[in-house]
C-alpha cells in the first residue's frame, strides 16, 4: 500500500488529506483497527521515533504519550515503587511487564496533558499493558507488533474504532526530509544525532559527578526534546520525563512550565495528596483534575462548601503554600535537558527550586560563565553537549 486516505487534515475544512510514499515503495505501517487521521499520524511517526531511539540509548523498553505533536511524557520501563503504581491508578493490575511500567510512568507524570494521547510503545504490546491502555481515554496505538490477547483488548476501546498502527521496525527512512509551507518545498537532512553518554563528557561544572541514573534520565530528557515542539525543556527523574515545557519563545519559560509541571508530578506523591479520599463513582478524568485544582492556587475551586461534597468523602485541609514548599525541598536528584543553551542563569536558579542536580544543555551563550557560575552556587553538575535540538 502506497499511499492512505486521511479523513481530513489538521482541521475538517482541510480536504483532500492523504499520507503517501514519494518514492513509489510501500507505506511501512499496517492500520490494524480504527481510521487514523493527519494530526494522528504526526504524532505517530514523531513518537515512534522518540521510543525507538530512547530504547536504543537505554537498553530498556520505551513509551511515549503525545498530544499535538509534542511529547506530554516519555519513559523506560523501570520497575514502580508502590507510590507511583499508585499516583498513575495502576496499582490495581497486578505486576506490570517493562513495557506497562513505561506506558504507565509516561501517561502519569502529567495526565491532564495526557489525556486523549497518541501512544508510541517500543516493544510487542502485551495484555499487562493493553490493560492500562484500555481504561484510559486515548486516540491510538503505534508499535512494532501485538500479542493477540493484546490486541482483542485494543480493539474493543471506543466501540471499536481505536486507532491501532503497526509499524515496521526495521523501515528506514531517506536521509533528505521535504515539507511544504504556504506551497513552498522545504529540503533539510534527517536529524539523526544519536543520543549518548559521549554527549556528557564536557563538564566546565566543579560537579563532574554523573551516575548511570543521571545519564540516563538526561537521556531521556535529550531525546523527548529531540521530538517537542521548540523552545523546550524537559525535567526527567527516575528514568522518565516529570515536566515538558514545549514550544515557548522564551527559554525562561520554558523552564518554568517544565519545572511547574515537575513540581506538580512530585506534589502528587505528597502525604496531603495520597491520603485524600474521593467519592466512589468519580471519573478518572474528574479525579485527576481535582487534584490538579487541589495542589494549585485554585483550591477553592473544589474545596468550597457544596463543591467538595461532590468530590471527596471528608473534606481536605488546605494544603498551604508553606506546605507545599516544604515538600519540594525534598525533591532530589532531578535532571534537565534544554534543546539550545541557557541564556541566562536564571534558568538554573528555577531548575534548582524544583530537585535539579544534573544539566545537559549545548553551551556556546556569551553568558556560560554565569549559567556555571549558578550551577557550582548549588553543586549541581552540568554537561555541555555541543548539539542543539531544535524540533518544527
Amino acid at each position: 500500500m502506497n499511499e492512505l486516505e486521511l479523513k481530513y487534515g489538521c482541521n475538517p475544512n482541510q480536504k483532500p488529506s492523504r499520507i503517501f510514499m514519494e518514492n513509489g515503495k510501500d507505506l511501512p505501517i499496517e492500520v490494524l483497527n480504527g481510521k487514523p487521521g493527519y494530526i494522528n499520524f504526526m504524532d505517530a511517526f514523531n513518537g515512534w521515533q522518540l521510543v525507538k531511539e530512547l530504547k536504543a540509548a537505554t537498553g530498556m523498553s520505551a513509551a511515549t504519550s503525545f498530544k499535538h505533536v509534542s511529547p506530554a511524557g516519555a519513559a523506560i520501563g523501570l520497575p514502580l515503587s508502590e507510590t507511583l503504581a499508585k499516583i498513575y491508578w495502576v496499582d490495581d493490575l497486578g505486576e506490570l511487564s517493562p513495557l506497562a511500567c513505561a506506558y504507565a510512568r509516561a501517561r502519569g507524570a502529567d495526565r491532564m496533558s495526557s489525556y486523549g494521547d497518541f501512544i508510541a510503545l517500543s516493544d510487542k504490546v502485551d495484555a499487562s499493558t493493553a490493560r492500562i491502555i484500555q481504561r484510559e481515554v486515548s486516540d491510538g496505538v503505534i508499535a512494532p507488533d501485538y500479542d493477540a490477547d493484546a490486541l482483542e483488548i485494543l480493539k474493543s476501546k471506543r466501540k471499536g474504532t481505536y486507532n491501532i498502527i503497526k509499524i515496521d521496525e526495521n523501515y528506514i527512512p531517506e536521509k533528505i526530509e521535504r515539507k511544504q509551507v504556504f506551497g513552498i518545498t522545504f529540503e533539510q537532512g534527517r536529524n539523526e544525532l544519536v543520543i549518548n553518554d559521549e554527549l556528557f563528557a564536557n563538564m566546565p561544572t566543579k560537579n563532574k559527578n554523573l551516575p548511570k541514573s543521571a545519564r540516563d534520565d538526561l537521556a531521556v530528557a535529550l531525546i523527548t526534546l529531540k521530538y517537542t515542539q521548540s523552545n523546550s525543556v524537559a525535567y526527567a527523574c527516575g528514568g522518565q520525563a516529570i515536566g515538558v515545557g514545549a514550544g515557548q519563545q522564551s527559554r525562561i519559560h520554558c523552564t518554568r512550565l517544565a519545572g511547574t509541571k515537575a513540581d506538580n508530578w512530585y506534589l502528587r506523591q505528597s502525604p496531603m495528596v495520597m491520603n485524600l479520599q474521593f467519592v466512589d463513582d468519580i471519573r478518572r478524568a474528574d479525579r485527576d483534575n481535582a487534584i490538579d485544582l487541589y495542589i494549585g492556587e485554585d483550591y477553592m475551586d473544589v474545596l468550597a462548601e457544596g463543591e467538595w461534597q461532590k468530590i471527596f468523602k471528608v473534606k481536605p485541609e488546605v494544603f498551604t503554600r508553606e506546605q507545599k514548599r516544604a515538600w519540594l525541598d525534598t525533591m532530589k536528584g532531578v535532571s534537565l535537558g534544554s534543546d539550545a543553551f541557557f541564556p541566562f542563569g536564571d534558568n538554573i536558579e528555577r531548575a534548582h527550586k524544583s530537585g535539579v542536580e544534573y544539566i545537559a544543555q549545548p553551551g556556546g551563550s556569551i553568558r556560560d560563565d554565569n549559567v556555571i557560575e549558578v550551577c557550582d552556587k548549588y553543586g549541581i553538575a552540568m554537561a555541555f553537549t555541543g548539539i542543539r535540538l531544535f524540533h518544527h
